[in-house]
């Protein structure tokens, strides 16, 4: 397994953690010059978006020892990007993953099985 796909994976687990809600991973890795993997999660509240927002983030750096590069968006917007480089992570309110549909987007993806501690 590479470093990318382990952080993606950890950061699934993290927002699993926070019962962030439809969690997915997309193998990017040859289709998008972007990153190589897309974690999208949703969120019920803007109460819950930050916390996912915030457990993602402090179980990264705790556990693996990274901080997002650079990230976007509040809870108030409704969609949040932590951008690890390799592995970019979307926390939406549910009524914003309904209209920007990013799985659709990158359908060329490959869908990672996810094992989840916990599910």
């Amino acid at each position: 397994m590479t470093p990318s796909i382990d952080l993606a994976k950890a950061c699934a687990q993290a927002a699993y953690n926070i019962q962030a809600e439809d969690i997915k991973v997309l193998d990017l890795r040859g289709i998008s010059s972007l990153t190589d993997f897309l974690v999208i999660c949703s969120g019920t509240s803007m109460p819950h978006l930050k916390a996912i927002m915030r457990d993602i983030e402090i179980e990264i750096a705790d556990k693996r020892k990274e901080s997002p590069h650079y990230s976007e968006g509040k809870a108030d917007s409704r969609w949040v990007i932590l951008d690890y480089i390799d592995v970019m992570v979307h926390v939406m309110h549910e009524e914003m993953r309904d209209l920007y549909n990013l799985e659709a987007l990158w359908g060329d993806g490959k869908l990672l099985e996810l094992e989840l501690e916990g599910a």
